[in-house]
Order: structure tokens, then C-alpha cells, then sequence
């Protein structure tokens, strides 16, 4: 019998996020040794990867980061998606999302197709994500990547569970003016998930969509004709304060809206991004 303790099979968790019978089956094999160990794990993972794809993978986290721009400053954003939360929390999962974030940050990748392709310390990002998916053995994913670029850039990370990374991140771009609010703001976009900037933003397939809705349920209330569309006209007037960012009732002073806490600096929001895991 292979010479190992619980206490190695726990160590050899925490190092490699796989599997408890994986890891025994491991030590077994590796008579105990814990670097052939990971080796195994290592070789049996690339060789389960075919496997995996049709898994879901909708745990992991998002990363974040700012830095400065000739145009002012880029906020990047990177969501990494495993299987479990017991990936998602892991060491190795959290740096090689740290990785692959510099990545997105130096080459500007706006995709996760073109973030892919992207060289680091020899290997794309994707044939790190390959290998990562040897060593944990659960399907890993680059979902998705988003760039902001705005005189100032506030970003913002909320755990939705204290045992794990960051489960929602927003980017807010903003004029010099209203930087003195953006945290506040991008904390407002986490809580209430608004899907537009403006109403002017709102594509006009959207816009059809919801006034069809709108005039189709006051017909049906037997509302007057001519009473119809002011009555459309309000209910999109609530479709906007649900969804367009200015429009929202702020969360701190919900007798306000985020417009005019952002006009009482003299600045202006320029756009903002929200991710959230899975969502």
C-alpha cells in the first residue's frame, strides 16, 4: 500500500483542485510520491479534455484591472468559468486567471477568440488553458473579456460569497469631474444591473419590442384609443428607469436618480461594463 496521509491527500487538493479519488488514485500510482502525483494527474487530464467539453462550466470568477492609457485610462475585464466553486477558490485557478488578465491588459484583446491566441511566456493563453484543465482536471474557459477606455476608469469587485473570488465586476468610465462619484456608481451598477448607459442607447429592435408590449397590454386593460399612447409613452418611460443607467433610482438616495448625482459634479459618465459568473 502506497505510503500517503490524509493530510497529503488535502495538500495534493489544494495544489491541484482535483478530485479526492483522483488524487488517491494518483498516490496510489506515484507510491506516494506527491510530484509524480501531479504528473499523473498532469498526463490523465490532458487525455480527459475531449471529455470535458460538453460539460457546463458555469462557476469561476471575474478579474479586474485599470491601468493608464495615452487616451486617459483602460479598465479590463476577464470572467474565467470552472465547474465547481471548489476550482473557482482555488490557487492555481486564481493565478493563472491573474495570467491571463495581464495578458488581456498588454494586447489589447477585445475577445476571448482574439485573447486566445495571445502569447505568454511561450504558450497562448489557450494552450495555458488546456493545461490548466490537465492539472484540475474540470472544464476551464475564457468566457469573455471587455475593454473600457475613459479619461478615468473606477472599477468595482463584489463577493457574493465571502469563501470565493469576485462574482460580479463593473467597469465605469467617467470625465475628471464625476470620478469623485464613479465608486459609488459602479457599486449602484452591481446592485441593479442596468443594461444601458442611456435611453438613447436602447437598439431599436428593443425599443419595437417593448412598445409592441406596452400597446398590446393597454388594448387589452380596454383602455381608451386616445388615452393609448400616453399610456405607452409612461410605460416606457418605466421600461427606461428599470434599465438605462441614468434613469435609475440611485441606491443611496433613491428620492434621486444617477443622473443627477452625476450632474451635481459638473461631469459626465462616458459608458460602463457589468459581468457577473454565469450570468
Amino acid at each position: 500500500m502506497a505510503n500517503y496521509t490524509t493530510a497529503d491527500i488535502k495538500a495534493l487538493r489544494e495544489k491541484t483542485g482535483a478530485g479526492m479519488l483522483d488524487v488517491k488514485k494518483a498516490l496510489d500510482e506515484a507510491d506516494g510520491d506527491a510530484e509524480k502525483a501531479i504528473e499523473i494527474i498532469r498526463v490523465k487530464g490532458l487525455k480527459g479534455i475531449a471529455k470535458r467539453e460538453g460539460r457546463a462550466a458555469s462557476a469561476g470568477l471575474i478579474a479586474a484591472k485599470v491601468v493608464d492609457s495615452d487616451e486617459g485610462q483602460v479598465g479590463v475585464l476577464v470572467e474565467i468559468n470552472a465547474e465547481t466553486d471548489f476550482v473557482a477558490k482555488n490557487e492555481k485557478f486564481i493565478d493563472f486567471a491573474a495570467k491571463v488578465l495581464d495578458a488581456a491588459v498588454a494586447s489589447g484583446a477585445e475577445t476571448a477568440e482574439a485573447l486566445a491566441e495571445v502569447e505568454v511566456d511561450g504558450s497562448t493563453v489557450k494552450e495555458l488553458t488546456d493545461s490548466m484543465q490537465a492539472v484540475i482536471g474540470e472544464k476551464i474557459v475564457v468566457r469573455r473579456v471587455a475593454r473600457l477606455v475613459a479619461p478615468r476608469v473606477e472599477t468595482y469587485l463584489h463577493r457574493t460569497n465571502p469563501d470565493l473570488p469576485a462574482q460580479v465586476a463593473v467597469l465605469v468610465g467617467t470625465d475628471e469631474a464625476a470620478a469623485e462619484v464613479a465608486h459609488d456608481v459602479a457599486m449602484h451598477i452591481a446592485a441593479y444591473s442596468p443594461l444601458y448607459l442611456t435611453r438613447e442607447d436602447v437598439p431599436a429592435e428593443v425599443m419595437d419590442k417593448e412598445r409592441a408590449i406596452a400597446e398590446e397590454t393597454t388594448r387589452a386593460e380596454g383602455k381608451p384609443e386616445k388615452a393609448i399612447p400616453r399610456i405607452v409613452e409612461g410605460r416606457l418611460g418605466g421600461y427606461f428607469k428599470e434599465n438605462c443607467l441614468v434613469d435609475q433610482a440611485y441606491a443611496k438616495d433613491p428620492k434621486t436618480t444617477v443622473d443627477k448625482v452625476v450632474k451635481a459634479t459638473g461631469g459626465k459618465l462616458t459608458g460602463f461594463v457589468r459581468f457577473r459568473v454565469g450570468a
